[in-house]
């Protein structure tokens, strides 16, 4: 498949496929039109990394999983990342029941609510995260296993 076909199928940017190629993600054969060809594996490998993505993996984690062999995931990983998943959903719920409760609020100002002053307590912490806490957990892992 060129990366026009690659492109259409994937629902990708050409300059998508072109930014993962740089980023070792994806490989593509040049033509003698100097077209990217790429190989039939093509659109399970990018639907791997769109799981990835949407689950909150970075790049470089997901390059990481690719090996000349074939993909090879971490399961301490995926624990790892699944509990990650797990603390935002109950942050964002949260937040949500917080946001519906203060909609709703009858106190003369939201900064007399306790309800509201902790939502705002929830979202000062989130200033403040560590963006590399994943990749730490990921070295420690691999330590162990």
């Amino acid at each position: 498949m060129d990366i026009a076909e690659v492109a259409k199928a994937s629902g990708l940017p050409s300059s998508t496929l072109r930014f993962y190629e740089e980023k070792g993600l994806i490989q593509s054969n040049r033509s003698s039109g100097l077209r990217r060809q790429y190989g039939g594996n093509i659109l399970e490998r990018l639907a791997l990394i769109s799981l990835g993505r949407n689950a909150g993996f970075s790049l470089d984690e997901i390059v990481a999983m690719f090996t000349p062999t074939g993909p090879e995931i971490n399961r301490a990983l995926l624990f790892a990342k699944a509990d990650e998943l797990d603390s935002k959903i109950k942050e964002l719920s949260a937040m949500r029941d917080g946001l519906r409760h203060a909609a709703a609020c009858k106190a003369p100002s939201h900064f007399e609510c306790p309800k509201f002053l902790r939502l705002l307590d929830i979202a000062g912490k989130n200033r403040f995260r560590q963006p590399g806490k994943l990749l730490e957990k990921k070295a420690k892992t691999k330590a162990v296993v």
